[in-house]
């Protein structure tokens, strides 16, 4: 038998603000071998998110997570886009693709039944661990299910150059809404709106928020996709319309705080029109997946929705590359590229 190594990443310390490289640790160990109704999946390509900063606390600053924390000495968590190489499980064979919660390692068997296969002919296989999984997935059910977009919406959208608004920007679009994006660099804004059809984009890093949604958006905002948190939801919150729908999905603006930012309360606003505001995970509506990963395929293969990949080479990347990611450096869908891609789709 050939031994195989495997590189993992592992949570090294707790970061108390903004992670560092000292909070990861990189190993390498041998591989090991696939028990009964299990597959070892070697990564080709591996995500990184920012959901993955709230694991990496010991609790929660806003109270109890959805989700349970690492523990020091563990594999950071993530999903993978990887090959079988070796499967224990009659559903899958040596060759496969498949898109499962791997984290950041090279090569580890993993239960069958936490994988999902995939068709390389349908798409480019890293769309998988973006527009064609949990990014585009989240950007689907928390536009169309929580937002409730209809034509004639005035949509405000944050990070929305970003994995998930940049997807939920064009669905918004194809639901006969206008639509108006918050990033973070000219190039991103210009991105937005002359690649992705956006009808306006405000720079939070140098345009007034307040008053370039006073000229966008004159009737109020009737959906704001949240990714971001912090001083622009408060910003926002004075310009919902009656009947608005605030969607919660991420608040990358305050993943590295030590405490809870003393804010501007949102329940006025709320009373005032009648609005709501709702949180969600995308697991929430794990049971629709299929029909809803067959409806964003239908869109992406006809063009209707386009997407952007930032892929940097080498899982020793990994950690430099996350850290990138809460500061807002990445363009697009961060991916780790780790090894070869045998299908020469990206």
């Amino acid at each position: 038998m050939i031994v195989m190594d495997n590189i993992r990443i592992l949570l090294k310390e707790r970061p108390v603000t903004e992670p560092e490289l000292g909070h990861f640790m990189v190993e390498t160990v041998e591989a090991c071998i696939p028990k009964d109704g299990e597959i070892l999946v070697s990564t080709i390509y591996l995500s990184v998110d920012p959901y993955m900063r709230g694991r990496m606390r010991d609790t929660d600053i806003f109270g109890k997570s959805y989700a349970p924390s690492l523990e020091i000495g563990d594999v950071i968590v993530g999903a993978v886009v990887g090959e079988v190489i070796e499967s224990k499980d009659p559903h899958y064979k040596a060759g496969d693709i498949v898109e499962t919660k791997l984290g950041w390692q090279t090569l580890a068997p993993i239960s069958a039944n936490l994988a999902r296969k995939i068709t390389p002919s349908l798409a480019p296989i890293s769309t998988a661990l973006g527009i064609l999984g949990m990014p585009g997935l989240t950007a689907y059910h928390g536009l169309l299910d929580i937002g409730q977009a209809r034509a004639g919406d005035c949509v405000v959208i944050s990070a929305a150059s970003g994995a998930v608004g940049a997807v939920a920007g064009q669905i918004a679009k194809l639901k006969g809404c206008r639509v108006l994006g918050i990033a973070g660099s000219e190039e991103k804004c210009d991105y937005i709106v002359n690649d992705l059809d956006f009808n306006a984009a405000i720079n939070h890093r140098k345009d007034d928020i307040d008053s370039a949604l006073t000229e966008h958006c004159q009737d109020g905002i009737d959906v704001y996709f949240d990714n971001v948190g912090g001083s622009i939801l408060d910003t926002v919150m004075n310009h919902v319309r009656d009947g608005a729908r605030i969607v919660i999905c991420g608040m990358i603006s305050e993943y590295n705080l030590t405490n809870p930012e003393v804010a501007v309360r949102p329940t006025r606003a709320l009373l005032n029109h009648s609005a709501r505001m709702e949180g969600f995970v995308v697991s929430d509506f794990a049971e629709l997946m299929d029909e809803s990963l067959a409806q964003m395929a239908k869109w992406v293969s006809s063009g209707q929705l386009k997407y952007r990949e930032d892929i940097i080479t080498g899982i020793e990347n990994t950690p430099s590359a996350f850290i990138g990611l809460l500061r807002g450096d990445n363009f697009g869908k961060r991916i780790i590229q780790v090894r070869d891609n045998p299908f020469n789709d990206v």
